[in-house]
This record gives structure tokens, sequence and C-alpha cells, in this order.
């Protein structure tokens, strides 16, 4: 028998199997935020939660990490070193965090090990998602929202990321 012929089931036996989620996992990639809905609960009351043009990223590797980076279209620009109160006024116009995750049909958890304000971190963040084409829609669960303190459930809608432009 070749090396080769060898050599490929030893590495199988060394790197043991490929997780089943990285093989077919339709979250693969990264996303760009199209919206961000805030579901009041109780009332039902629906608003752009980081404003009516959020930008952002949500990005989830075949090595089982992923981050979120938002920010909202209303985030002040300062032109030099922000003041104080412009601190504040970023630091609110913003969402970030990272770790890994754990993927399941229609069920992705996010294990936050870093975070923007630490909140969350140490955290499992249950997120419920469909994929249609190349728009994946997420919902969380009910929750207090990390930006106003709010009750209720985001709704957020991502287009996948093709390449380089």
């Amino acid at each position: 028998m070749s090396r080769r012929k060898l050599l490929l089931p030893l590495l199988l036996i060394v790197l043991g199997p490929m997780p089943a989620w990285a093989e077919d996992n339709p979250l693969l990639g990264t996303w760009k935020l199209k919206s961000f809905v805030r579901e009041v609960a109780g009332t039902g009351e629906r608003y752009d939660q980081m404003g009516e043009q959020p930008d952002g990223y949500l990005s989830y590797t075949a090595d089982g990490r992923m981050f979120a980076f938002f920010v909202s279209a209303d985030q002040p620009r300062p032109r030099a070193e922000p003041t104080g109160d412009e601190r504040i006024k970023l630091h609110k116009a913003m969402l970030a965090y990272g770790g890994t995750y754990t993927l399941s049909p229609g069920k992705v958890v996010h294990h936050i090990d870093i975070e923007w304000d630490g909140r969350r971190l140490g955290t499992d963040q249950v997120r419920f998602y469909t994929v249609e084409g190349d728009e994946l829609l997420i919902k969380t669960e009910p929750n207090k929202s990390p930006i106003d303190g709010r009750e209720g459930v985001g709704i957020l809608t991502f287009e996948r990321i093709k390449g380089r432009p």
C-alpha cells in the first residue's frame, strides 16, 4: 500500500471527524446588516433599534467562532478626538460581541467570550434563524435590549456578503 493511502486514514484519526455543522452550515460566511427591528413585549410595538439604516456585520466561521458588530445609523462622526459626551453617544450607538457558537436546525446559540460592554460576557444568547437564498433572518429570545433596556425581541435581517468587491 502506498504511503498516501496510509497517510489519509491516519490523518483522519489524528484530526478527528469534522463537526457536522461545519460541513453543512447555512450560516457560514459574513452577513451585512440590513435592518434591526425591536418588538416590544406586551404591546407588539415595533421600532428601528439602531435607526433606519444601521450598519454592521455578523460572521460565522468553519472553526466554530462568530462575531457581531453593529453601529447605529445615528452614530456621531467626530472630526477629532471625541469629547466625553461624544464618547458616550458613540458607545450607545454600537453593539459588538464575539465567541463560539452551537448550531442546530433553525437555532444558533452564541457563547459570548468578548463583548463591547461586558454585560453578557459568559452568557449564551439563543437566536432563531431562517435562511432564504442570500437573506438571513434572525430573531432573538425575549430579552432586555442592550441598547435601551426595553423588554422584547430583536428581529434582524442580513444579506450574505459574496467575496471581495
